[in-house]
């Protein structure tokens, strides 16, 4: 009996236990589950958008895979997409988050506020809102950045198209960095922080030997979702459409190409279910850092 209750320390019993749980493991496997397997059954075959591959595909195996990993296009794909998550995650949204976070410890209520209205306003507007906006920044014909650099007519998005993609990931995403980073600092004892100023250390040594050691767990984990998020982000196509050339074509907007423009579904789920296993691999890189830390 005492080894029942132990299992079982709410008393509900297998079959009410079975029932509060099955709502929630519907939804994960009509939206999660289900997916994935399709997925993985339309990547091993030759499913088109149209024509008689579309009314009966048939299997390829393996094939899919082979192709893309031969591709010069997906290979070109994913070094953007690297750089991209690189630039703009790793780098740019991390340093830009802690910097705000650092900064805004120390001013005034108000004016913290205010800034940290402006960064969400730029994380909560939607995608194409935001996209529209970055266009008409960096338009070719009387866009602002030009203006502002006395360089009217440049074409910043064919000219320097992933640095404006990073730019403008940078500027629309940094806004979850400086919330997780605000909360992650306010857990740093403020005694600690002191006897560092008392010892003499500047700002850098401060944040290296004092601050980043208690919330490093806190840089980890927002490296693993910014880096996860970045690498899905389809709001490129929105800018860009992958050109000029496939200069800035990362993975998601590759995929959405293979599929919807060149009709071929089962080659892109494949290359989907390659990104799939890179971002499987990042996160079990992640962690795995953060089981050392424990």
């Amino acid at each position: 009996m005492r080894a029942a209750e132990g299992r079982d320390p709410a008393g509900l019993g297998t079959t009410r236990a079975i029932g509060f749980l099955a709502p929630a493991l519907l939804l994960v496997g009509l939206f999660l589950v289900f997916p994935a397997l399709w997925t993985l059954y339309i990547g091993i075959t030759d499913y088109q958008l149209a024509g008689p591959a579309a009314a009966e595909p048939s299997v390829v195996g393996l094939d899919n895979f082979a192709t893309a990993l031969d591709d010069p296009l997906f290979a070109n794909s994913l070094w953007l997409t690297a750089l991209f998550v690189l630039g703009s995650a790793l780098v740019g949204q991390n340093a830009l988050g802690f910097a705000l976070a650092w900064f805004l410890r120390r001013v005034r209520p108000g004016l913290r506020r205010t800034v940290e209205a402006f960064v969400l306003l730029a994380w909560i507007l939607p995608g194409p809102v935001v996209a529209y906006l970055w266009f008409a920044v960096l338009s070719r014909d009387g866009g602002t950045l030009g203006l502002l650099l006395g360089r009217p007519g440049t074409a910043w998005l064919v000219e320097y198209p992933m640095a404006s993609l990073i730019v403008f990931n940078v500027w629309r995403g940094t806004a979850f960095s400086v919330l997780l980073y605000t909360s992650a600092l306010r857990a740093v004892p403020p005694s600690h922080l002191e006897t560092a100023r008392l010892a003499g250390a500047g700002g850098w040594q401060t944040v290296r030997d004092v601050v980043f050691p208690h919330i490093r767990g806190h840089v980890l984990t927002n490296t693993l979702l910014i880096s996860l998020w970045t690498a899905n982000d389809f709001t490129p196509f929105l800018l860009t459409a992958g050109g000029p050339n496939h200069e800035s074509e990362v993975l998601p907007v590759l995929i959405y190409r293979q599929a919807l423009e060149s009709g071929r579904l089962g080659y892109a789920s494949a290359m989907s279910l390659l990104l799939l296993v890179g971002n499987l691999v990042v996160a079990l890189v992640y962690l795995r850092l953060l089981r050392r830390r424990a």
